[in-house]
């Protein structure tokens, strides 16, 4: 396959399934915004900052009250993380790849995006639109549903497929992670008076009704916990947008794009990614808390952008383009090395002067005593 298709089918599912996690984003927000009694800026702004656009953000609209968040991350076009941006790319991807997928795919994409722009975010109703999204917010999430369904059920499940699902799937785990995040955004500076109170399981119930997750969540855990609510979403084995299956489903489909049997690695995209599902498969959600989740969540987006980066190089780059980010790589590593050495000779170099001084004292000391 060309790795022009191959980029496109992967960008084409990525950013699809990211306008769906956006609009899940905003569901989980709105409905914790009725019980959090905290600053409206404090209740918008985490949002902007998980989007990485807050500078944007700053000059465009200035404070991010609801109605600005909302329009910056449902109707803007200047927004490269909006939902109409994101749909706006899924459908010229699947424009230039219109001979491998099918054509109920194509007409559904194309279709999703029209009506997106011409009628909810057209100027003449987007105030109406913006002013309760909920409906909007539904429909985004059904119609990113029918696409997958479309694709399982019409497209050959070949190379072609599998790319276009490890695309989907990396998207999911970091987007599912993001999610879990703005509970703690939203909640922890205020202090945890509230945690174990019947308005924080409501927020813990919001939060899980906004990943799909909270009747499968009841049939394996019951009561709303939140150590169980964090351990279901990012270490359930079976929960389909789960952290950990996310991971899991997309080692399989790296492998059936490369090859290469499981359990083994050609390339460093394989390498890591099976070195980050292992490490959650042994992972334990208590330490996970006690080290801190937002830090431990932040560290696990940080390894699957990489992951989709080694991605890039490994499936899609051309091989001049793969040299020169290979060699940016090798040379950035070389850089942090060098930088690591002088801090430790810089270390040792202050414990030496402070084990001389000490010594001096200590011989003073004696002489004094003498």
């Amino acid at each position: 396959m060309l790795s022009r298709v191959a980029n496109s089918l992967f960008w084409m599912a990525r950013y699809i399934e990211r306008a769906e996690n956006i609009a899940r984003f905003l569901e989980v927000n709105q409905h914790m915004a009725l019980s959090v009694t905290v600053p409206i800026e404090q209740q918008w702004k985490p949002l902007v900052e998980t989007s990485g656009e807050v500078e944007d953000f700053a000059a465009r609209y200035g404070t991010p009250t609801a109605e600005n968040v909302k329009r910056f991350l449902i109707c803007d076009l200047e927004s490269p993380n909006s939902i109409l941006s994101c749909l706006e790319k899924a459908r010229e991807n699947a424009r230039t790849v219109r001979e491998t997928i099918s054509q109920p795919m194509w007409e559904e994409i194309n279709t999703f995006y029209l009506k997106l722009r011409d009628e909810d975010c057209h100027p003449n109703r987007q105030r109406q639109t913006l002013s309760n999204p909920d409906d909007l917010l539904k429909w985004i999430r059904r119609r990113s549903h029918t696409i997958h369904g479309m694709t399982n059920a019409t497209m050959t499940h070949d190379e072609a497929f599998h790319i276009a699902r490890l695309g989907r799937l990396l998207e999911r785990a970091d987007k599912t992670s993001r999610i879990l995040d703005v509970k703690y955004y939203i909640l922890l500076p205020g202090g945890r008076r509230g945690v174990g109170s019947p308005r924080d399981a409501v927020q813990w119930a919001a939060l899980l009704k906004s990943a799909s997750a909270l009747q499968m969540y009841r049939r394996e855990h019951g009561r709303i916990d939140p150590t169980d609510v964090a351990a279901f979403l990012l270490l359930d084995r079976h929960f389909p947008r789960s952290v950990r299956s996310c991971l899991i489903e997309a080692e399989h489909s790296l492998h059936k794009v490369t090859g290469k049997p499981l359990g083994e690695f050609s390339n460093r995209s394989e390498q890591l990614l099976g070195q980050l599902r292992a490490k959650l498969d042994f992972e334990d959600i208590k330490t996970m808390i006690r080290e801190g989740l937002h830090e431990t969540i932040d560290d696990l987006q940080q390894r699957i952008n990489e992951i989709g980066r080694a991605v890039h190089v490994d499936l899609f780059a051309l091989r001049e383009e793969r040299e020169a980010i290979r060699r940016a790589a090798e040379e950035r590593e070389a850089a942090e090395e060098q930088e690591a050495d002088e801090r430790r000779e810089a270390t040792q170099a202050a414990q030496a002067i402070e084990t001389e001084t000490m010594t001096q004292r200590l011989g003073s000391m004696s002489q004094s005593l003498g």
